[in-house]
């Protein structure tokens, strides 16, 4: 299925460069048009929108309001908010769509446009076809389609919904956290100020760093994908825990109390067997990607768990939950998705009840995982043009290096090459018993991938 604006999640790029005014412009137009169509006769259609902190989400945010509220469609603000409080809002208000302006984890220079239907999931490829297919002739759709005068769509603040959010998080857990010190790692992003006073509502004593955001420093050098500070402020605080999220909040990390990283397939060991024990985990199944790592896998089958692996991105690890009815899905990464209380991943809520099940077990997180053995794994990203990522897997060069490398690997380990859904990257995973091999093979994939594609 060829793509011409929407990746794996949503629509992203450099903003301004990539994903431009007039690409927000256009999808509001597009968005504005099905919902009219999609339900004729209701007056006062609405859509939740929120952000993160990114300077680029202001300007992003004015060109989609322009072409939604030029169709009629309202809009409820819901300002600097979590990518999964969206999509919770969306559902629970009766809207009928969400948007959540941000690039997650990217640097923050990128910027991205998130779309959730009325039901709080992303939507299905074939509607994403169809909004691309309409913002290619959206001077058309105008033509015939603007509303004028006051009957345009307005413009709302609705700060009351943040509040609405923090309750849903808090109401998951059965107690408080009492006597837990934790660290949180804000990563300056859509978190700063709701997991704060989450954890603090269930009486942790918590210290939160990178909280600041100035629309610049989102994701820079903290947060999930950089825990590197989160890990000394843990041990020089002698806090009991660490937990850093991503730019929207959508992912996870943690950190023990000797600054340890505890990633996303970890966290879901946790979680899953937290699950089993309180009857909260459905035929004992766990639906991860095909990047977790074998000793994960090895150590679930030993708590009587089921691994059922989905191709790499959220949107497919929620469909293979929801064809096995699986409560918890993720990734490695620290997208979670935990089905009896969320359509999308949740950093919030997987933190709350990742704390919560350390806390029922009375042991502490490094005991929790000390029996999960990975597998020696190398991940390698290669950066290429973005218009060249897409070409690897029709190079006969490196498509006969690869299918040599596996078969060094059988009984071994794997090898999985794959192009970044959201950045300008082909990523070489490689994985086996041996390291010395693991670290060989990986690095020569690598070369040869960036050789032909630069």
């Amino acid at each position: 299925m060829i793509r011409k604006y929407f990746g794996t999640d949503g629509i992203r790029g450099e903003a301004n460069k990539e994903l431009t005014v007039d690409l927000a412009l256009k999808l509001g137009f597009a968005l504005g048009y099905i919902l009219k169509n999609r339900y004729p006769n209701e007056k006062g259609l609405k859509i939740i929108m929120g952000s993160d902190t990114r300077r680029s989400g202001y300007m992003l945010r004015s060109a989609l309001s322009a072409g939604l509220n030029s169709m009629g469609v309202s809009i409820d603000f819901v300002g600097v908010l979590p990518t999964p409080a969206v999509a919770y809002l969306t559902k629970t208000t009766q809207a009928k769509a969400g948007i959540m302006i941000s690039a997650s984890h990217n640097p923050a220079r990128d910027n991205g446009i998130k779309i959730f239907g009325e039901d709080g999931y992303k939507l299905p490829d074939e509607l994403e076809l169809e909004i691309e297919k309409l913002m290619d002739i959206s001077d058309t759709i105008k033509q015939e389609n603007l509303i004028a005068g006051d009957e345009v769509g307005r413009f709302t603040y609705v700060e009351d919904e943040y509040y609405h959010y923090r309750e849903h998080i808090i109401s998951s857990i059965n107690g408080d956290f009492s006597g837990i010190k934790i660290i949180l790692d804000a990563a300056n992003g859509a978190a700063y100020r709701v997991a704060k006073q989450v954890f603090l509502a269930l009486k942790a004593e918590v210290v939160i760093i990178n909280d600041a955001p100035n629309g610049k420093n989102i994701n820079v050098k903290c947060g999930s994908t950089h825990p590197e500070i989160l890990s000394k402020v843990v041990v020089g605080y002698e806090a009991d825990l660490g937990i850093a999220y991503d730019g929207d909040a959508d992912r996870v990390i943690a950190v023990d109390r000797y600054g340890n990283i505890v990633d996303g397939d970890k966290i879901i060991a946790i979680l899953a067997t937290s699950m089993k024990k309180s009857g909260e985990l459905k035929n004992n199944q766990v639906v991860t990607t095909i990047m977790s790592n074998m000793g994960f896998e090895d150590y679930l089958s030993k708590q009587g768990l089921k691994l059922i692996r989905a191709n790499v991105g959220d949107r497919y690890v929620l469909e293979k939950m929801k064809e096995i009815g699986a409560t918890i899905g993720g990734e490695q990464s620290g997208h979670i998705i935990l089905s009896d209380y969320g359509t999308t991943g949740d950093g919030v809520l997987t933190s709350v009840k990742l704390v919560e099940a350390i806390r029922d077990s009375k042991l502490e997180l490094n005991e929790l995982v000390k029996d999960i053995v990975d597998w020696p794994q190398i991940l390698i990203n290669v950066s290429v043009d973005n218009h060249k990522k897409n070409l690897w897997n029709k190079n006969e060069k490196i498509l006969e290096f690869i299918t040599l490398k596996e078969r060094e690997m059988v009984g071994l380990g794997r090898v999985i090459v794959r192009t970044s859904g959201t950045e300008p990257i082909v990523r070489v995973m490689v994985e086996g018993k041996l390291k010395e091999q693991v670290e060989k093979i990986s690095k020569e994939i690598a070369n040869i991938i960036k050789n032909e594609l630069s």
